[in-house]
């Protein structure tokens, strides 16, 4: 007697995936997202200005070093991020005492909003105000301190962890990756307070300017470099980047910063026309420099915080030669 053979169970293909976001979505919510964020704290005070850049230098930072671990290097991450923490608040509290009415402690920004009524918390708030004027520069002193004894302790970490293995080169590279980091990253982001408070205290209309310009240097640079461009300004280091490109850019930044009377009128035309020069001439230097970077260690992108953006250093790469540039003509100019 021959049995059939029992039947097999219908097998049901899995549903298909659904479609995933597109790079477009996703680079158009998250830079919405990203917009809200730095505009929002830009505008609501000084000491939400200062955390939200302060995490974005040391981000920035320690994008940095993971390139440079790429690359075999190892930098004392942990180390140089605490550092940066430390000359952003350093340059902070000294831009605001350099402004004499200390707008960027939240306690202190609250007294100007104050009634008659609250005349004895007004009195401890004035008390308060007079203790930071006189503890701010000791707070200023000890960090300084701590910043110039860096390299000490760098090197005794390497001199701990000698001999490396996997790593030919000196101990004295990885003391030097790790300073490097601070100047071209953390120092300059830090001089963004310089430009942010002015004698009258914190001025969000100054950064919404800087990023009015960087974006007018970057719009200009690739609508023109679309339509127009035909001879490379850095071949070996960045393909896209044309001549033609740069000149739009340069332009559309002049115009952008003889628009900005209307948000900064006590500032000259002069002035405006200097900073928007400077700015459409040291933002693409910025961004080669990064490029160079990315492409000397092999890395497509800084990170991957913001999707379908990179990292913050590839966002912020522009800040890293302009900020010294215009803090040193704000200090110059006043």
């Amino acid at each position: 007697m021959t049995t059939s053979p029992a039947p097999t169970p219908a097998t049901t293909e899995p549903p298909a995936d659904k479609p995933g976001m597109s790079n477009l979505s996703q680079r158009v919510i998250f830079g919405l997202i990203g917009a809200a964020l730095l505009l929002g704290s830009v505008w609501y005070s000084a000491w939400t200005f200062a955390l939200f850049f302060g995490a974005v230098q040391m981000r920035m930072l320690w994008e940095f070093y993971r390139m440079m671990r790429h690359a075999g290097y190892k930098p004392a991450a942990l180390l140089g991020g605490g550092i940066s923490i430390l000359i952003f608040t350093v340059i902070y509290i000294y831009s605001d005492l350099l402004s004499g009415n200390l707008t960027g402690y939240p306690p202190i920004a609250a007294e100007s909003n104050l009634s008659v009524s609250d005349s004895g918390v007004g009195q401890l708030l004035t008390s308060l105000r007079i203790q930071v004027q006189v503890a701010a520069p000791l707070l200023i002193q000890g960090m300084l301190g701590l910043i110039l004894l860096l390299p000490v302790v760098l090197i005794l970490r390497e001199m701990a962890a000698w001999p490396r293995e996997q790593q030919d080169f000196s101990p004295f590279s990885n003391v030097g990756v790790a300073l490097l980091g601070l100047l071209y990253v953390s120092l300059p982001m830090s001089l963004l307070n310089v430009v942010a408070f002015t004698e009258t205290g914190y001025d969000y209309r100054r950064i919404f300017a800087l990023l009015l310009l960087v974006w007018a240097s970057d719009t200009g640079a690739y609508a023109a470099g679309k339509t127009f461009g035909k001879h490379k300004l850095a071949p070996k280091i960045s393909p896209g980047k044309t001549w033609e490109g740069a000149i739009g850019g340069f332009v559309l930044t002049l115009a952008v910063g003889w628009g900005l009377g209307y948000l900064l009128p006590e500032l000259s035309l002069t002035y405006r026309l200097v900073a928007a020069g400077a700015v459409a001439v040291f933002g693409p230097l910025g961004d080669l420099a990064e490029s160079m970077l990315k492409r000397s260690v092999g890395v497509k992108d800084s990170g991957r915080i913001m999707p379908g953006h990179g990292g913050l250093l590839d966002r912020f790469d522009a800040f890293l030669f302009i900020l010294p540039v215009l803090a040193l003509l704000q200090l110059l100019w006043g």
